[in-house]
């Protein structure tokens, strides 16, 4: 079951304190970025955060299940949505931890 564009609305809205976030659509799925860098995954209308020592802290005890399978581990974030604040404070730790994007390779000109 691929994620509904609702559920991604609704994840970006909870997470626009954070910093400049937006979603992009791979396979029927959607990857979750945060300055830039790709946070969180939101499969079957799931929220999975990318784990990081500094999440794993703060959240206490995550619930570690992978966003598809074969993925790696993530941490599902479930009762924790409808908090914002929480939500977004997660996001920055993780985004905090998380090595900044490889730059692209740019095409050969023909």
């Amino acid at each position: 079951m691929a994620t509904n564009k609702n559920f991604i609305e609704f994840i970006t809205d909870q997470l626009e304190s954070a910093g400049e976030v937006s979603s992009k659509l791979m396979f029927g799925e959607y990857a979750i970025y945060l300055d830039g860098k790709v946070v969180a995954l939101a499969a079957d209308n799931k929220f999975f955060v990318k784990p990081t020592e500094g999440g794993r802290a703060f959240i206490g005890n995550p619930v570690e299940a992978p966003a598809y399978p074969g993925a790696k581990m993530s941490f599902l974030i479930e009762d924790k949505l409808e908090d914002r604040e929480w939500l977004c404070e997660l996001i920055r730790i993780t985004a905090r931890e998380l090595p900044e994007p490889k730059p692209k390779k740019k095409k050969a000109q023909k």
